[in-house]
C-alpha cells in the first residue's frame, strides 16, 4: 500500500488520464504528487528525465504521458506515435529502475490487443494475432512499454504492473476536430451543428463498429486500486464489460448535446477495429468495477467541454 506522504510521480498530468489520478489521488488523501509540465521537463529526452528522477527519486509513478489521437492522426502521424512513445516510455521506466522507485503503473492501450481478437478480450490474447493498422505505430509502442515492465519485473525483481483501459472519456479530453477520439470528436461535432443550426452531421465509417467507453475517473479509481492491490508480469484491463455501435453511440450524444438533425456516414471512411470489447473479469475478481454509466459520463464530460471552450482548439 502506498502510504499518503510516499512521494508519487505523476507522468502526464495536464491530459485526461494524468489528471484524473491527480485528482484521484488527493480525494484519497495522498499529499506528496510530483508534476511536470511538459515545458519543464521533456520526456522524450533521455538525459533530463535521467536527472529529474536522480534528483527527486519518486517511490511511485504513475506513466500516464503519452502522445495520443485518434485515426487520422494516428494514419497520418506513423512515424512520430511509435518514436515519441516508446522514448519517453522507455526512459521514464528504465530511470525509475534505476533510482530504486518501489513501483510503476504503465497504462497502455486496448489496441495493443489483435485486430480480430476473441471477443471479449482477455489479457492473454496479447501478441496472438495482427494489429489494426489505422493505430499499429501507437500499438506497438505500448506493447513495448509494457513488455519492458515485464522484463524488468522478470530479471531484476522490480514490481511494475501495466494497465490497459478501452476508450476513454471525460474532463480535460480533447476535442481537436482532426485529431481527437470518437466520443469527444462527437461531442464537438454535434454541439457545433446545434449552434451554427445545420441541418445534418456527418460521421465516419457506416456506423456498424461496436466499442466500449469508460469515464476517467473511474480509470483513475481502478489505477490507485491497482498500485494498492496488484502484483504481476500480466496487464490489467480496464473497461465496464458493456459496448455499443458507433451509430447507437452518436444518437447519444446527438441526445445529450440537444442536436435534433439529422446524422449521416460517409462510409468511404474508415471503422477501424469491428470489435473491441474487453473482459474485465480480472478486474472484478480483484475487487473492482466502474461506476459511472454512459450516459451519465457523457453529460459530465459534455458539461466539462461547455465549461472550457478553448479546449476544442488543442
Amino acid at each position: 500500500m502506498m502510504e499518503t506522504e510516499a512521494k508519487i510521480y505523476v507522468a502526464g498530468h495536464r491530459g485526461m488520464v494524468g489528471s484524473a489520478i491527480v485528482r484521484e489521488l488527493q480525494r484519497q488523501g495522498y499529499t506528496n504528487i510530483i508534476t511536470r509540465t511538459h515545458k519543464e521537463l521533456n520526456l522524450c529526452r533521455q538525459r533530463e528525465v535521467e536527472e529529474f528522477f536522480e534528483s527527486e527519486r519518486p517511490e511511485y509513478v504513475f506513466l500516464a504521458a503519452a502522445k495520443v489521437g485518434g485515426i487520422e492522426a494516428n494514419r497520418s502521424a506513423l512515424a512520430d506515435f511509435l518514436y515519441e512513445n516508446m522514448t519517453l516510455e522507455m526512459n521514464v521506466v528504465h530511470s525509475a529502475w534505476q533510482n530504486g522507485c518501489r513501483k510503476l503503473e504503465f497504462l497502455g492501450s486496448s489496441c495493443i490487443y489483435p485486430r480480430l481478437a476473441p471477443q471479449p478480450m482477455k489479457e492473454s490474447c496479447l501478441l496472438t494475432g495482427e494489429l489494426e493498422k489505422t493505430n499499429e505505430a501507437y500499438a506497438l509502442a505500448k506493447i513495448s512499454g509494457l513488455k519492458y515492465c515485464e522484463f524488468l519485473n522478470r530479471q531484476y525483481g522490480t514490481d511494475f504492473i501495466s494497465v490497459m483501459p478501452t476508450n476513454l472519456y471525460g474532463p480535460n479530453d480533447n476535442y481537436h476536430p482532426t485529431h481527437s477520439h470518437v466520443l469527444p470528436a462527437l461531442i464537438r461535432r454535434f454541439h457545433e451543428a446545434k449552434v451554427s443550426r445545420s441541418p445534418f452531421v456527418t460521421c465516419w465509417g457506416d456506423g456498424s463498429a461496436l466499442r466500449e467507453f469508460l469515464y476517467v475517473d473511474d480509470l483513475a479509481n481502478l489505477c490507485v486500486f491497482l498500485m494498492n492491490n496488484y502484483n504481476g508480469n500480466e496487464t490489467v484491463n480496464a473497461g465496464t464489460g458493456k459496448e455499443l455501435s458507433i451509430r447507437e453511440l452518436a444518437g447519444k450524444v446527438a441526445k445529450i448535446v440537444g442536436y435534433e438533425g439529422e446524422i449521416r456516414w460517409d462510409t468511404t471512411k474508415p471503422n477501424g477495429t469491428p470489435r473491441k470489447l474487453l473482459d474485465v473479469s480480472k478486474a472484478a475478481s480483484l475487487g473492482w468495477t466502474y461506476r459511472t454509466e454512459l450516459d451519465e459520463g457523457i453529460r459530465l464530460a459534455y458539461e466539462d467541454f461547455l465549461r472550457n471552450p478553448m479546449r476544442a482548439e488543442r
